[in-house]
C-alpha cells in the first residue's frame, strides 16, 4: 500500500466473478461511488482492485459490500493482516486472495463437470430429434437439463440479475437473455406445445434444451481454460515471491538459533550456507562465497561476495558460507519492492487499452439491440412454420457469440505477462505506460558515468605545476578535499590516497559546485578542484596544464585540475572503464533503428573518446545537470520519442523529461524513483531487452485486439443469419458458444507467447 495524502490509503484487493470489460467497468463504477473512494482502477487479468479512498469517510467492508451488491466479490485480508501488505504478500500460498482464485477455478470446475454429467445425455436426445422414439423425451430433457440451469449456470443469472438492477448489462447479461429465452421457449413447448405451435395443430414442437445445456457447458469450458491459461500468466511472479526463504539462522551469544524469517530484525547477524537461500537483505560481516542472483538480475553467473558486499534475500547461496547483517526487512527488501512494482505495473492500463475501453462501454448494449433487429427480422421474413425457430435460434446465437470477454482479456493479460517476464530477467517496468512508450523510441540518450562506463573510475595520472607540489602532496591535499564528495572521480582520488596510505586529513569546509567542482579549505589551505573551465571561472591561471588536461581528455581521461591558493597546482587523471558488453548494446540498439546520444558533463573530447569505444556518432558534452533536460526537451522539439538512461541524481531531471526514463540499477534512489523502467543488472543489454520486449507486447496486443475485433465482427453477422440467403449458412448457438469460448482462451495463449521472447541483449 502506498498514500496519496495524509488522510488516504491506497490498496491493491483481489476481485472474483468478473468475465468481461463491461464486469470491470461495474465493479469500478460500484467502487467510485461509494462515499470516500478518490481514485480506482480494475484489472481483469489479474482480477484485482486498486482503491485509493479516505479511511476516515468509509472502509474495506463497506467498498466489498458494495462490490457485492454488484454481483461480484472483493476480497479483504485477515483482520490480522494489514491491508498494506496485501500486494507484497498476494502471492503466498496462504495468502486469501490466492485461496480465494484456488475456490473460483474449483468452484467452476464442479459447475462444469455438472454441465458435462446432465448435460451430455440432453445433447445426445437433441441430436436425435426423437428418433430413439423414447417416451416423453422432452420431460427427461426438461428434468436433465434443470440441475445445468440453476446450479451451473446459477451464477451468470445471479450476476445478470444484479447487473439488471443496476441499469446495466455485461457477458453475464447475454448468457443469462441467450440460454434464459431457449429455456423458456423449450418449457412452453414441452408443458404447452400449442402456445408456440405456429399452425396450432403441431403435437411435438421442437425444443432446445440442448441448446441450453451445450452453451452453459461450453461457456465454463472456456471459463475453466481461461483460468487456467491466465493462472500461468503471473507464474514469473509467483517464482519470484516463493523464493523467500521461510526461515533463518541467526547468531546469538555465539550460535545459530533458528528463527521464523518474520522475526528477524535490522542489525542481527544471519548465517547462510552452501545451498541455502540467502533469506533478507544485507552486508557480508564475515566469511565469502559465490551468490546465484539470476532470479532477480537474469544474470547466469554467480557473483562473489565477501566481507562489505551487499546480498540480497532470496538469491541462492552456491558455495562457501558467510554471516551478514541484516540492513532490510519485511516490505523493505529488494524481493518485496520486485513484487510490489511488478505487482502495480500488471494492474495498470495501456494507453492502446483506451480503444478497447471505449467500445466494450457500449458493446453489450449494441448486442442486446443486434439480438432485438436479427428476431424480428427473421420472425417477420422466414416462412411461417419456422420463423419463431429460426428467430430464437438466430437471437440466441448472436447473444452468445458476442460475449466480449476476449476484448476485455486482450491488453490485460499481455501487459500481465510482459510486466512479469521483464521481472524474470532483471527488467523492472512500471506499468502499461511506459511499455507502451518504449517500443516507438526513435533516440536513445545515454549517460556517460555509470551508464557506459562502470561508474568506478582510478586515478591514472599525476602531474604537478614546475613551482608547484610534489605528486604525493598534491594527491595528499586533494583527498582531504574530496572526502567529502560523493562523485566518482572524488572517490577515485581517495582511494587512490588510501592505496598509497597517506595520511588525509578532514576538510575544515567544503562546498560542491554541481557540474563544475568542488571548493574546501584543508588546513589553512584554500583548494579548487574542478575542470578547467571551473578553474579558468575562479580565475586560476592554468598555463601548460590546460594543454595537458585536453591531452588527456582526448585520451579518454577526465582530468582535475586543483588549485592551491589560488594557483594551478597541478592536475589528476581519471579514467572510467568501459562497462563489458557496452559496445554490443549499443551496435544492438542502432541495428533497431535507434539513434543513440551520449549526454554528459565531461569535456567534449573525452566524452567523444570514449564515444568512439563504444561506436556512438552523437555527443553532446559539458552540459550542467540543470541543463540536461533541456537537452532532452530539446530533441522532443525536433520531433524525437526519447528515452533517457542514467543512474545518477544528475540524471533524475533528465529522467522525468524523457518520453521513457531507464534507470541503471545501481543507482540512486532518486533517480530509480523519476524512471519509468529499472534495469536490475547494470548493464546497457537491458536498455536492447526493454525495447525488445516492448516491441513484441504491442504487437502481440494488436494481434489480441484484431483478433478480438474481427471475431465479432464476423461472428455476429454470421451468426445474425447475414449469410444465410447466399449460403444457407445459419449457427447454432451451441457452436456459438464454443466460438466465444476459444476466442477467450486463444487471446490468452498468444499473451503467453511473451513468457518466450528472447531479452538477451544482443
Amino acid at each position: 500500500m502506498s498514500t496519496g495524502s495524509p488522510n488516504t490509503r491506497r490498496v491493491d484487493l483481489p476481485v472474483t466473478g468478473m468475465s468481461c470489460g463491461a464486469c470491470v467497468r461495474h465493479v469500478e463504477k460500484a467502487l467510485r461511488e461509494s462515499k470516500g473512494v478518490e481514485s480506482v482502477t480494475v484489472n481483469l487479468a489479474t482480477e484485482r482492485a486498486t482503491v485509493q479512498f479516505d479511511p476516515a469517510v468509509t472502509s474495506l467492508a463497506a467498498l466489498a459490500a458494495a462490490v457485492n451488491d454488484a454481483g461480484y466479490a472483493l476480497i479483504l485480508p485477515d483482520a490480522e493482516q494489514d491491508a498494506e501488505d496485501v500486494p507484497a504478500d498476494a502471492l503466498e500460498e496462504d495468502d486469501p486472495a490466492a485461496a480465494a482464485r484456488r475456490r473460483e477455478v474449483a468452484d467452476v470446475r464442479r459447475r462444469f463437470l455438472v454441465a458435462i454429467l446432465f448435460g451430455a445425455p440432453v445433447v445426445v436426445l437433441g441430436m436425435t430429434h426423437g428418433r430413439l422414439g423414447i417416451p416423453h423425451e422432452a420431460w427427461i430433457q426438461l428434468l436433465l437439463t434443470l440441475p445445468v440451469l440453476l446450479f451451473a449456470g446459477g451464477g451468470y443469472y445471479l450476476r445478470a440479475w444484479a447487473a439488471l438492477r443496476h441499469g446495466t448489462a455485461d457477458m453475464n447479461s447475454l448468457v443469462a437473455l441467450g440460454t434464459g429465452a431457449a429455456f423458456l421457449y423449450s418449457l412452453l413447448a414441452t408443458a404447452g406445445p400449442s402456445l408456440v405451435s405456429v399452425q396450432g395443430g403441431a403435437e411435438h414442437p421442437q425444443v432446445y434444451f440442448e441448446t441450453v445445456c451445450g452453451i452453459i457447458a461450453l461457456v465454463l469450458m472456456g471459463k475453466l481454460l481461461e483460468s487456467i491459461a491466465r493462472s500461468r500468466t503471473s507464474q514469473a511472479l509467483c517464482k519470484l515471491a516463493k523464493r523467500q526463504a521461510k526461515s533463518a539462522r541467526v547468531w546469538k551469544d555465539g550460535r545459530e538459533v533458528e528463527v521464523p524469517v518474520g522475526r528477524v530484525q535490522a542489525g542481527d547477524e544471519v548465517v547462510v550456507r552452501p545451498g541455502e537461500t540467502v533469506p533478507l537483505d544485507g552486508e557480508v560481516v564475515d566469511g565469502s562465497s559465490s551468490v546465484d542472483e539470476s532470479l532477480l538480475t537474469g544474470e547466469s553467473r554467480p557473483v562473489t561476495k565477501s566481507a562489505g558486499d551487499e546480498v540480497t534475500g532470496a538469491t541462492l547461496n552456491r558455495h562457501g558460507s558467510f554471516r551478514f547483517r541484516v540492513t532490510r526487512v519485511g516490505k523493505d527488501t529488494v524481493l518485496q519492492q520486485i513484487v510490489r512494482l511488478v505487482e502495480e505495473a500488471q494492474g495498470s492500463r495501456a494507453p492502446i487499452q483506451r480503444l478497447a475501453d471505449r467500445v466494450s462501454a457500449v458493446f453489450v448494449p449494441v448486442v442486446l439491440f443486434l439480438a432485438v433487429i436479427t428476431f424480428l427480422a427473421w420472425f417477420l421474413a422466414a416462412p411461417a412454420e419456422s420463423r419463431l425457430t429460426m428467430a430464437l435460434v438466430s437471437a440466441v446465437s448472436v447473444l452468445i457469440i458476442a460475449c466480449p470477454c476476449a476484448m476485455g482479456l486482450a491488453t490485460p493479460t499481455a501487459i500481465l505477462v510482459a510486466t512479469g517476464r521483464g521481472a524474470e530477467v532483471g527488467l523492472l517496468i512500471k506499468g502499461g505506460v511506459a511499455l507502451e512508450t518504449a517500443h516507438a523510441l526513435d533516440t536513445i540518450v545515454l549517460d556517460k558515468t555509470g551508464t557506459i562506463t562502470l561508474g568506478t573510475p582510478a586515478v591514472t595520472e599525476i602531474d604537478t605545476a614546475s613551482d608547484g607540489l610534489d605528486e604525493t602532496e598534491l594527491l595528499r591535499l586533494a583527498a582531504a578535499a574530496e572526502r567529502g564528495s560523493e562523485h566518482p572521480l572524488g572517490e577515485a582520488i581517495v582511494e587512490a590516497a588510501a592505496a598509497r596510505e597517506l595520511e588525509v586529513e578532514t576538510a575544515g569546509s567544503f562546498e560542491a559546485r554541481p557540474g563544475r567542482g568542488v571548493v574546501a579549505k584543508v588546513g589553512r589551505r584554500d583548494l579548487l578542484l574542478g575542470s578547467a573551465r571551473f578553474l579558468e571561472e575562479e580565475r586560476v591561471e592554468l598555463g601548460y596544464l590546460k594543454s595537458r588536461a585536453t591531452e588527456l581528455a582526448e585520451r579518454g581521461r577526465t582530468p582535475v585540475l586543483v588549485a592551491v591558493d589560488g594557483r594551478a597546482a597541478g592536475l589528476i587523471a581519471v579514467s572510467d572503464p568501459i562497462r563489458d558488453g557496452a559496445k554490443e548494446a549499443i551496435a544492438a540498439m542502432k541495428s533497431m533503428g535507434l539513434e543513440v546520444v551520449l549526454l554528459t558533463g565531461d569535456l567534449k573530447s573525452t566524452a567523444q573518446a570514449v564515444a568512439r569505444e563504444v561506436g556512438i556518432d552523437r555527443v553532446v558534452a559539458e552540459v550542467l545537470p540543470e541543463r540536461k533536460a533541456d537537452e532532452i526537451a530539446l530533441l522532443q522539439r525536433h520531433g524525437k520519442r526519447v528515452g533517457m538512461v542514467g543512474d545518477g541524481i544528475n540524471d533524475a531531471p533528465a529522467l522525468a523529461r524523457a518520453d521513457l526514463g531507464i534507470a541503471i540499477g545501481t543507482g540512486t534512489d532518486v533517480a530509480l524513483a523519476a524512471s519509468d523502467i529499472t534495469l536490475v543488472r547494470p548493464d546497457l543489454d537491458g536498455v536492447v531487452a526493454a525495447i525488445r520486449l516492448s516491441r513484441r507486447t504491442i504487437r502481440v496486443i494488436r494481434q489480441n485486439l484484431f483478433w478480438a475485433f474481427g471475431y465479432n465482427a464476423l461472428g455476429i453477422p454470421l451468426a445474425a443469419g447475414a449469410f444465410y440467403p447466399w449460403t444457407g449458412w445459419l449457427l447454432s448457438p451451441v457452436f456459438a458458444s464454443a466460438a466465444m469460448a476459444l476466442s477467450s482462451v486463444s487471446v490468452v495463449s498468444n499473451s503467453l507467447r511473451l513468457r518466450r521472447v528472447p531479452v538477451d541483449g544482443r
